[in-house]
């Protein structure tokens, strides 16, 4: 029976959290003499940022100059049809080492080399950025749909440059990389997503307490920068902040860092900090995602057409703005929903539910979005090779499918079930380490179970219907 009169303070599960250790490190592939290697190379990561820059310049001249229309426009076809759809998967595979190699990154060193201020992050920038991000992420899926940024090559063209300008604002006046930690929409997402990565950048404590390089790890040293992200690999213990661009590898004295492989989602079941902020994104994503699938529906024209006769607005913006605060609320409400639920067993209040079981639909939304994304992949791939052919003179006559409609479902649908049943297991894994008693964790499990459960069949159910293509 649980006892409801222990204070927060002596609840035995408390002190039994507390005392656990993190989560195990597995095998370190530093070992491995090709890839400590390249993580030690002077030329790491800029060799790989110098040809990533030069296709995203390839991007933007086509976006700004190119074809009017999205579907002969290569831009767009790199930008939305291959690049988008593949970041939440490269994500999963290898954390946030995308923004090691991303060019918006590589510009900000640069300017922050040639003028920058180095003033120390704001305050405000601190503390809030988590929910400036959350923000500009909403902001911008809502304008992509009210003024179609992604169906208009100069609309993406002018987002790049609105990017573009925010990064070299952020580099000549702020330290390293506050925008990519701060302010940047990709950095939230991937900062999460990240999580669920099977590569975990970490450092040996017992080495890291005895060291005396002044912390050269985080600091840099006289011929390796700082790390970019102001984490600091002695005390971290997530991912989400690491782009595992090399630095602390090169500056470390001791070689007390350590690469290790992981299971999907390991990192998730050890969290001992949980943020509302973060648990509040995975749902606005997952409501993102919803509303993307409602968006390209049939019926989504009908539902149009019903809402103009019957409430006499035509008004495409009003409309959307509504449906999608709808869509964004809907998974935000149910996970307090199932907070409030858990908390009157649980002995924690709503928010900490909230904040601590956010993680666990971590999974599942990774999984929804990539199955979204695979549709645009392999239902629009074609379009690729087309229009990056035509820019040298080829041909290709093809469809944009690259596979049809049946594979496509049958990935979706297993992509939705690996998601189900890693964000079952982190539940099982934050609630077995967080509480003490079989009662505590079945009051826990029950109403977190049954909101994996409806997102899940609202997301199979989305899938069985045939989608139109934005290209």
């Amino acid at each position: 029976m649980l006892d409801h009169g222990v204070a927060a303070g002596t609840d035995p599960d408390d002190a039994r959290f507390n005392r656990q250790l993190g989560e195990p490190l597995g095998r370190d592939i530093l070992k491995n003499r090709f890839v400590s290697a390249l993580m030690r190379s002077r030329w790491y990561p800029g060799a790989f940022q110098i040809p990533i820059a030069a296709v995203f310049g390839l991007v933007a001249y086509e976006l700004l100059a190119g074809p009017p229309s999205a579907h002969d426009n290569a831009g767009t076809a790199l930008m939305w049809v291959l690049w988008w759809p593949l970041l939440p998967l490269l994500y999963v595979l290898f954390g946030r080492l995308w923004c090691a190699v991303c060019p918006f990154a590589a510009l900000s060193d640069v300017v922050q080399k040639l003028v920058g201020a180095n003033r120390p992050v704001p305050p405000l920038l601190k503390k809030y950025g988590i929910w400036i991000i959350d923000a500009t992420f909403l902001a911008i899926t809502w304008a992509d749909h009210v003024f179609g940024i992604v169906e208009s090559p100069w609309g993406s063209g002018i987002l790049l440059l609105l990017l573009t300008f925010a990064v070299i604002v952020s580099g000549a006046f702020f330290q390293r990389r506050t925008f990519c930690r701060y302010l940047c929409f990709l950095g939230g997402l991937s900062g999460n997503y990240s999580r669920t990565g099977m590569l975990a950048l970490r450092a040996n404590s017992q080495t890291c307490a005895t060291c005396t390089s002044k912390a050269a790890c985080y600091n840099g040293t006289d011929t390796v920068a700082a790390c970019p992200l102001f984490s600091f690999p002695r005390t971290m213990d997530s991912s989400a902040n690491c782009n595992l661009c090399g630095n602390c590898i090169k500056a470390c004295p001791n070689d007390a860092i350590t690469i290790t492989v992981r299971k999907p989602t390991h990192e998730l079941w050890f969290l001992r900090n949980p943020k509302i902020e973060e648990s509040f994104l995975a749902m606005a994503i997952m409501g993102i995602v919803i509303i993307q699938n409602v968006t390209m529906l049939p019926g989504w024209t009908d539902a149009l057409g019903w809402v103009n006769r019957t409430t006499g607005i035509t008004n495409y913006p009003i409309i959307f703005t509504a449906v999608f605060a709808v869509g964004v609320s809907i998974p935000v409400a149910l996970l307090t929903l199932a907070a409030k639920v858990a908390s009157a067993g649980n002995l924690e209040d709503t928010l900490k539910n909230f904040a601590r079981f956010g993680y666990a639909l971590i999974p599942l939304d990774v999984a929804a979005h990539l199955a979204h994304n695979m549709f645009h992949l392999l239902a629009e791939g074609g379009s690729v090779i087309s229009t990056v052919g035509a820019l040298f003179g080829g041909h290709y006559g093809g469809s944009t499918a690259l596979v049809g409609s049946g594979p496509i479902q049958v990935l979706q649908y297993t992509l939705l079930a690996l998601g189900l049943f890693g964000s079952f297991y982190t539940l099982r894994a934050i609630t077995h380490r967080r509480y003490l008693t079989p009662a505590r964790r079945r009051v826990t499990m029950l109403p977190f179970s049954a909101l994996i459960g409806i997102l899940t069949a609202l997301n199979v159910v989305m899938f069985m219907y045939p989608m139109a293509h934005r290209m």
